[in-house]
């Protein structure tokens, strides 16, 4: 299952999923495929009324949004984010990667009822990113890649403190009591799995922590969504207060599942959407802030918030990023796609029709995003190449 951990091989499922996910709803076999994702598992014995679709995007996605956490960690701890001179330009960069999309979307669709869309277009999706600068980027040096994935980790910060402060309402306070007692329980339990903890040099069994981790996570789920704040945050919290090493190890065995089977069922799932059969002029501004958005406000945003970050983080960094490399980070940036995905579901639901088309948007949007940093990425590795620099710094902002 090593394969499944190949940002290529994950890049590459997400997309084919997608595909055949919109491919089959435009079939005649797809209303009986989107009736059967919207088909609702009733549980109200434990308060759960869920549809499959939404048991992926509520609960496995839960999986993912742990893995980025742990991500997010360990980047803050002893990565590429532990100091403020690491984390600055990158910082920097990825706001301006948030408001520029976002200032796009709401130019589209400024006194509409959708313009609560605006976070749509300001994610970056952080598999597919790193699947194309891999697939295209070999002699992009390592310097590139490190920027990219924090600030790929930084932006899905940013949607995660979006996801539970914008799509939250009426909170249950108590059911977010619980959910806290659950995650603390969690994260101190975690600490017996670590290397030199006494339960481990005593050489006890290991799973019968892992099955109290198990169901301290379900519990932590469970009242996460019961609070009414969205449910993959409980992932997030698991994956902050969980003990590194051990958190690491989940993250090993959890990569496969989630590159394999969770992300692509999702992007399969949210996919699938009926093309609208309206002319252009008829489609909501939404959709046209998103197309736009994504491929275009994130590499405006990224090039110069980071052009003008790099002047003040300049003497600061001892890896500085070229201008020519911004580009290609900003255009890698506009692949949105599943936490653009997971946005469009929760600011749309109460538009279906907007939703489907804000999909398309995404789509289209993350795809011109992806051939555009393909090209910008071949032609860069090919100039690192022919100057023989890719093992090496460069100059700040040179070209």
């Amino acid at each position: 299952m090593n394969f499944l951990r190949s940002e290529r091989w994950s890049a590459a499922l997400l997309l084919i999923a997608a595909v055949v996910g919109l491919v089959i709803a435009n079939l005649p076999v797809g209303s009986g495929l989107l009736a059967l994702r919207d088909e609702h598992l009733d549980l109200s014995w434990i308060g759960l009324d869920l549809s499959a679709g939404h048991w992926i995007s509520d609960g496995l996605l839960a999986v993912f949004f742990f893995i980025v956490a742990v991500e997010l960690k360990r980047e803050l701890v002893i990565g590429e984010l532990n100091s403020l001179s690491k984390a600055l330009l990158p910082a920097i960069a990825a706001v301006g990667g948030v408001v520029v999309p976002a200032a796009i979307f709401l130019a589209f669709t400024a006194g509409q009822p959708t313009a609560n869309g605006w976070p749509i277009p300001t994610a970056t999706d952080i598999a597919f990113a790193l699947g194309v600068l891999a697939m295209f980027g070999r002699f992009i040096p390592t310097r590139v890649r490190v920027f990219l994935l924090a600030l790929a980790v930084l932006d899905d910060l940013i949607a995660i403190l979006i996801i539970a402060f914008f799509f939250t309402t009426d909170a249950d306070l108590a059911a977010l009591g619980f959910a806290g007692i659950a995650i603390t329980a969690f994260g101190a339990v975690s600490r017996v799995m670590k290397p030199r903890s006494t339960w481990i040099l005593s050489r006890r069994p290991q799973w019968p922590i892992v099955a109290v981790l198990v169901v301290l996570a379900a519990l932590a789920w469970y009242f996460v969504y019961q609070s009414g704040v969205h449910a993959t945050i409980a992932g997030v919290a698991l994956g902050l207060v969980m003990a590194r090493r051990p958190a690491g190890r989940a993250v090993h065995g959890l990569e496969p599942w989630s590159n394999g089977i969770i992300l692509p069922l999702f992007a399969f799932s949210a996919a699938m959407v009926a093309v609208p059969q309206v002319r252009p002029s008829e489609l909501d501004p939404a959709f046209w802030g998103i197309l736009v958005g994504l491929p275009v406000g994130k590499i405006i945003g990224i090039v110069i918030a980071g052009a003008l970050g790099g002047l003040v983080a300049r003497r600061r960094s001892d890896s500085p990023i070229t201008l020519g490399d911004l580009t290609v980070i900003g255009a890698l940036g506009g692949i949105g796609f599943t936490v653009s995905l997971l946005m469009n579901e929760l600011a749309f639901v109460r538009h279906p029709e907007v939703a489907d088309e804000g999909t398309l948007a995404v789509l289209l949007g993350s795809g011109a995003a992806m051939v555009l940093s393909a090209i910008l990425v071949t032609l860069r590795s090919r100039q690192y190449r022919a100057s023989g620099a890719h093992a090496g710094v460069g100059g700040a902002f040179s070209r």
